[in-house]
């Protein structure tokens, strides 16, 4: 019986990160005090087939895509837009954050509300999942996996077939 045969390439660039300010709500009244992380992302991409040339997709544009995405987070405070325990609410360019008994205020330009539950590192990577699969569309690629670290030794790889 032949194996199928598949090709996984993984790209780990140096400047596949982000720095960011966060807490990791835990529950009603449990959560992480503000603090940051220098987040390190990696991606597999895998397929079956190569192209004419012996190229499963054009690494360029997704290392393009790549630093664009932790671009768009690097340097912020990220907010959990759809988490259910906290209120935020944006008046003359502050965003304000209410959580228990806990209350936040950020200038709006040093915010992102994300549209996730909550900011941990598996949401962070199928957040990143979701924004990256789109322009994978059109490609070999049938299967992406996206590794967000947030320290050495401690990450979240999610994989997921694209169709």
């Amino acid at each position: 019986m032949a194996t199928a045969k598949r090709f996984v390439v993984n790209l780990a660039k140096e400047d596949f990160k982000f720095s960011c300010a966060h807490f990791t709500v835990f529950g009603r009244c449990d959560a992480e005090t503000l603090h940051g992380h220098n987040y390190q992302v990696r991606v597999e991409l895998e397929g079956s087939e190569l192209d004419d040339l012996g190229l499963l997709v054009d690494f360029d544009q997704v290392k393009k895509v790549v630093r664009a995405l932790c671009d768009s987070l690097d340097s912020l405070m990220l907010i959990p837009a759809e988490c259910a325990l906290l209120t935020v609410e944006t008046v003359d360019g502050i965003v304000h954050v209410a959580y228990a008994e806990r209350r936040y205020s950020f200038p709006v330009d040093d915010v992102l509300l994300l549209p996730i539950a909550n900011t941990t590192v598996e949401l962070f990577a199928c957040y990143l999942w979701d924004q990256l699969a789109p322009s994978l569309e059109g490609t070999r690629v049938d299967t992406l996996a996206v590794d967000v670290a947030e320290t050495a030794g401690q990450s979240c790889l999610y994989r997921a077939k694209l169709r």
